[in-house]
């Protein structure tokens, strides 16, 4: 299961996964988008829900009868530092992305269990560093590395989870960002954000794809627990 697997990051990682052999179930709350994704991937299948919601996540969990793999991927983004961020918008991106991977990973958690199976999570480097003009993205995707070490403590073993930092990605979540902040100087703000790395360029949805999914492989049995950046150098400099 990729959650948010209808676009961007998750989009990749379903049809990476699919690649390998699974069969992916693609849950987000963008029907349209999943149904067509879904079309061109052989075994797939969709859940529309809505990860904020306790009832929803779990009856879309009660129709599983096993699951091997759970990325936890979606989330959403908001500009401003803690002066300009408003109490509602602080609440939505904790909902969203700190309760909502809370939610699917507890439903998940028995059929993960049942299968000694692997949890991917999402996160980005703004959970490990500063990044200017992000508050509330920086306090809940810290919250998401949290949360993945803390669960790989606890069940070391019967499980494996790991958490991806993604830098700056090329995907539909920058471009609604570039739209509703910058969309009078789009190019400018997008040659930016591809000079923020120091390899120069945004990343590919298809590069954390690829290793989320070496993170699910057998070839990753002792990886457990790490906090993996790709970034083009971010976090180094």
């Amino acid at each position: 299961m990729v959650t948010g697997g209808a676009s961007g990051i998750g989009e990749a990682t379903c049809r990476a996964l699919t690649g390998a052999g699974a069969s992916v179930i693609i849950a987000d709350v963008d029907r349209e988008r999943a149904e067509r994704l879904s079309s061109e991937l052989a075994g797939s299948s969709v859940i529309v829900v809505d990860i904020t919601h306790e009832g929803a996540v779990n009856a879309a969990f009660a129709g599983l009868d096993s699951l091997d793999i759970l990325v936890n991927n979606a989330g959403i983004g908001l500009v401003g530092g803690v002066e300009e961020t408003a109490l509602d918008d602080f609440q939505r991106l904790m909902r969203v992305n700190v309760e909502g991977t809370f939610l699917v990973t507890k439903a998940a958690l028995p059929l993960i269990l049942a299968s000694k199976g692997s949890i991917v999570n999402i996160g980005s480097v703004a959970g490990l560093i500063g990044v200017r003009r992000r508050y509330a993205y920086c306090t809940t995707k810290g919250a998401v590395v949290a949360m993945t070490r803390q669960i790989a403590v606890d069940y070391a073993g019967r499980l494996r989870i790991n958490c991806i930092c993604p830098g700056t990605v090329e995907t539909p979540f920058v471009e609604a960002y570039l739209e509703k902040y910058h969309k009078d100087e789009k190019e400018k703000v997008r040659a930016e954000l591809h000079a923020r790395q120091p390899v120069g360029r945004m990343g590919r949805p298809e590069e954390i794809a690829n290793l989320a999914l070496y993170l699910c492989s057998a070839e990753a049995e002792f990886t457990h627990g790490s906090i993996v950046t790709i970034d083009g150098g971010w976090t180094a400099m």
